[in-house]
């Protein structure tokens, strides 16, 4: 058997190495896929996560990385543990005409690079994000539908009776890396920020996690590479804007806001695509979109719930109001007294 040569690797070291950049590739793709679902305005992934063009961790410290302290690594650490969001409200996108032009938009693409067919956002959970938040348990989730009803009179208020429609035209990314519809300029911008700032108020005067430090920039996202660590591993290192610059200007139609859900990012999709709906609000007529099978179902437990709750109220009222000593005797003392009374002055 021969000894390897002085400074020589042998198999066995490759092979760790490649499985740690595996891993690490991996990791690092599984934390950029939580954060594109965020509405940020503007999406400095590689800023915010010290990395760079090319998605890999190194395992050991460089000497170039020495000059962050362990303080500020701390203080990283302890910010994502503290707040990471796994819930939102969502605006869901049910005109067919934008989910047309959506899917040519990505076959398009696909045409031009099939590799980019991973990263597409399937057409069942087009959706507009109004709020992300954070919601532990079954008692915080709670919360947070009472929030979402509650912000229902307030979307009343700033709306005034008229629609919010929101047309889409024109498409852009955030740093190459999240392909999104944009929504057109005009009135309904300043709506849908009021509408969402009203949001982000009621969830944290409940005592929710919501909200960003960024602001605000909706957006409909198609398309997210950072699901797709393999293309990394390719060379594919961002969108190239080449492959949708026939869309740039395109219009992709007007969605009447009907519906807003409050969705997990977590749980399982519903068999149409669309994210797990905990709850929904019903946005101007009632007759445009209908709440789903499930919403229906808790609608009507509630129902029931404070239909029980008011009968036994009004239950022991009634019984308390007959236990009260004298109310009876006394009502029929009255009654015989003023009998008598009559009786006397008849005679009279």
């Amino acid at each position: 058997m021969e000894r390897p040569g002085a400074g020589g690797i042998n198999s066995s070291e490759c092979e760790n190495v490649s499985r740690k950049k595996e891993i690490s590739e991996e990791l690092e793709a599984s934390t950029m896929d939580s954060l594109v679902d965020m509405p940020f305005a503007t999406i400095d992934i590689k800023d915010d996560c010290g990395i760079t063009n090319v998605p890999q961790i190194n395992l050991e410290r460089s000497k170039e990385n020495e000059w962050i302290s362990k303080d500020q690594i701390k203080k990283r650490t302890k910010k994502h543990k503290d707040y990471q969001p796994n819930y939102f409200l969502s605006i869901p996108i049910t005109n067919k005409e934008i989910t047309r032009g959506i899917k040519n938009l990505q076959d398009t693409i696909i045409q031009q690079d099939q590799r980019m067919s991973k990263a597409m956002t399937g057409d069942g959970s087009f959706h507009v994000t109004l709020l992300v938040m954070q919601l532990l348990n079954d008692d915080e989730i709670n919360i947070g539908i009472d929030a979402l009803l509650e912000l229902k009179s307030f979307i009343e208020e700033i709306l005034r009776g008229k629609h919010l429609i929101l047309p889409f035209q024109g498409v852009d990314t955030f740093g190459n890396q999240v392909g999104f519809v944009k929504l057109a300029e005009g009135d309904h911008i300043s709506l849908l920020l009021e509408i969402a700032e009203a949001a982000k108020r009621i969830f944290q005067e409940k005592g929710i996690l919501a909200g960003d430090s960024r602001s605000y920039k909706p957006h409909l996202t198609f398309m997210k590479l950072f699901k797709t660590p393999w293309l990394w591993r390719q060379g594919v290192k961002e969108i190239d804007p080449k492959l949708f610059e026939e869309f740039i200007s395109h219009r992709f139609g007007e969605e009447v806001v009907q519906r807003i859900d409050l969705c997990s990012m977590r749980k399982k999709k519903q068999s149409n695509g669309y994210y797990h709906c905990e709850s929904s609000i019903v946005i101007g007529d009632k007759n445009g979109g209908e709440p789903d099978d499930a919403e229906l179902v808790r609608l009507s437990k509630r129902l029931v719930e404070n239909a029980v709750l008011k009968a036994v109220q009004q239950y022991l009222e009634e019984t308390q109001n007959k236990n009260k000593p004298g109310d009876g005797s006394s009502v029929k003392t009255e009654e015989a007294d003023r009998n008598g009374t009559d009786s006397d002055n008849n005679r009279k």
